[in-house]
């Protein structure tokens, strides 16, 4: 099987979700067999020198990128406002990248294009033009939800404005170019029932993010590591995480510090803001990005997700999970993963519910412990990447067999 695997960005290194779901998926596809070429967008946000990869970053028969700048231009988002294109899609249209996908289409005989949410949606004419390939939208998100969730969230009446301009005009877009993909993978159930909901009529399947839990095997920890931190790692350009944060920081933090003055809060992300990446609390270490984020998460016995809007699944609580950690998120920080409060998990959705539940992990060592150690067998037993990429071959074959729609859930 021949898969053309389309991406916004550049699937190295692994220090966010989308690069994890894309590369460990890839890499599974691979070990059955498949023949996997990657095209992808290499962004000056997340530049990748694609000569300076690792041995182990080899799974791609070719790999294929063109550079982009998908900066947030003033002027170009000012003028969106007189246009009725989504300007979350405009930013990744692009002729040089249109350009070389067909020189790849043109140069291969694929069975499978796979494309990596909905910012390739643009480039569907294209493929099915030079190519005979079923197209698959792997839908990581509802993308319109994310954004109708932070502009919710939003109480500035300006900005709430411009966010709801914004995500009507994508909404727009994702319905607009239902039906025209031959199958679409969705992350969750619950995705996959909302794009049914949309209209959605084609061949469909579920097949969630998954993770190689035997990159996840980590030493011991120290005695000094089994003390009581908690630690937040996130992309903070990506606005659900820079909300979640920010609120924990303003309404949790100050009384969780009075109350247990020797806990200590680790934050790490890329593109920290210069707001949190130089501010000054007690007990507070901002890590910025970190090289090693395994290592990071392995040193704290708890961590925390607070998230408040977003999409689909949330990978961090996995490598979490995955290493043995007490996560603390919300109900919506869970959507796609059905792990159990208070077995696998702890959920809090208030300041008040995470106060108690920082106070219990503090008071309770043994119950972060035993959390943890039972999200890591659950982890282990239900999101194994190979597991997951061998549904989703399955599916594919039978779909080429058969060449018509198939539906699973």
């Amino acid at each position: 099987m021949r898969i053309l695997q389309l991406c916004k960005k550049f699937p190295y290194p692994l220090r966010d979700g989308e690069s994890i779901a894309v590369t460990y998926l890839s890499k599974a596809l691979h070990e059955y067999g498949c023949e996997i070429s990657l095209l992808a967008m290499n962004t000056q946000k997340h530049y990748v020198d694609i000569t300076a990869l690792p041995p182990d970053f080899n799974h791609y028969k070719e790999i294929h990128c063109t550079e982009l700048d998908t900066s947030i231009k003033p002027w170009k988002a000012l003028t969106n406002l007189f246009s009725s294109e989504s300007y979350h899609i405009s930013r990744f249209i692009c002729k040089d990248f249109e350009q070389k996908l067909i020189e790849v289409l043109e140069a291969g005989d694929y069975d499978i294009v796979q494309m990596e949410t909905l910012y390739l949606v643009p480039y569907m004419d294209v493929v099915k033009r030079h190519s005979r390939a079923k197209v698959v939208l792997r839908a990581h998100n509802v993308e319109h939800e994310i954004w109708e969730r932070i502009t919710n969230n939003t109480s500035l009446k300006l900005k709430k404005w411009y966010l709801s301009h914004l995500t009507r005009k994508l909404k727009n877009f994702e319905l607009s170019h239902l039906n025209e993909y031959d199958m679409l993978v969705a992350i969750t159930d619950r995705d996959l029932s909302n794009f049914r909901r949309m209209g959605y009529k084609n061949g469909a399947m579920v097949s969630p993010i998954g993770i190689d839990t035997s990159y996840y095997k980590v030493p011991p920890l120290s005695a000094k590591a089994r003390e009581m931190s908690i630690c937040f790692i996130g992309s903070l350009d990506w606005m659900p995480n820079l909300e979640g944060i920010t609120w924990f920081l303003d309404h949790v933090w100050p009384e969780v510090h009075r109350e247990m003055e020797h806990l200590e809060l680790h934050i790490a992300g890329r593109n920290t803001p210069d707001s949190i990446l130089h501010m000054d609390r007690s007990r507070i270490e901002i890590h910025g990005e970190v090289q090693d984020a395994i290592k990071f998460i392995h040193e704290h016995p708890v961590m925390i997700v607070p998230l408040f809007s977003g999409s689909g699944m949330r990978v961090k609580i996995l490598e979490g999970m995955a290493l043995g950690k007490c996560v603390i998120t919300t109900q919506m920080g869970l959507e796609g993963i059905d792990a159990k409060h208070g077995e696998h998990v702890l959920i809090a959705n208030t300041e008040e519910e995470f106060k108690a539940t920082i106070r219990r992990c503090h008071d309770d060592v043994k119950l972060a412990e035993r959390i943890g150690t039972a999200a890591k067998e659950y982890v282990e037993q239900h999101y194994d990447n190979k597991f997951i990429a061998e549904n989703l071959y399955h599916t594919y074959r039978d779909y080429l067999l058969s060449d018509s729609k198939v539906v699973k859930s």
